[in-house]
């Protein structure tokens, strides 16, 4: 067996960040007359992963203004992520114990300055050898793209890692590259189908236990 990697998923896994960018994405929808709905957030952010501007189409709000407005959530939850409290109870924990025994890297959809205010904050950033964010691949998840690219970065075979997730989404895309993977659910995730997860967590402590599983 070759060394070890993990791929975390960053929003939801190491950093509680999810809920900020619901809150951004429903203040700017509330603008334009859209009551976007914890539900409807779980379904087209986190399942479905086409986002929610459909709900502002189909009441007649021009694609140009859309553009704007995505913008403009952007932003929002820029300030959000470098004010509100964002690290997930035991991630820096588990990642310090981690250092150097395996290789470690982010796989996530977000966009790169967004995971770069995150860490600048956390200073997690050292811990990982990579980042492949949705900026990165043609096809976010849960297409296996992000994953596919993260294996050929670390050099390692697909038995060599682990993804970490949150989301049914994020199962989907590392299952489909080949990956195992365990899911740690939260609170906006709960709900989600995880009968292809190598292992359902409750807390991020849990994972080392897999370095020591597979020596």
């Amino acid at each position: 067996m070759g060394r070890k990697a993990i791929f975390w998923d960053n929003d939801g896994v190491l950093v509680d960040t999810e809920i900020l960018y619901y809150r951004a994405t429903r203040q700017i929808m509330a603008g334009v007359g859209v009551d976007l709905t914890v539900d409807q957030f779980r379904r087209f952010f986190l399942k479905e992963s086409r986002g929610a501007w459909h709900l502002a189409l189909e009441k007649g709000v021009p694609q140009a203004e859309i553009d704007r407005l995505r913008e403009e959530r952007n932003r929002l939850y820029h300030e959000l992520l470098q004010r509100e409290p964002i690290e997930k109870p035991g991630a820096g924990t588990v990642l310090q114990s981690l250092a150097g025994r395996v290789t470690m890297a982010v796989v996530t959809s977000s966009r790169r300055n967004h995971f770069e205010t995150i860490h600048a904050r956390t200073g997690w950033a050292g811990y990982f050898q990579f980042v492949v964010t949705g900026e990165d691949v043609t096809r976010t998840k849960p297409d296996p793209e992000p994953y596919q690219v993260a294996m050929r970065r670390s050099e390692c075979e697909p038995a060599d890692c682990l993804a970490v997730e949150d989301s049914e989404r994020g199962l989907l895309a590392a299952r489909a590259a080949g990956l195992r993977c365990w899911v740690i659910p939260t609170e906006l995730t709960r709900d989600g189908d995880f009968r292809q997860a190598d292992r359902v967590l409750g807390h991020i402590a849990e994972v080392p236990a897999w370095i020591h599983e597979n020596q």
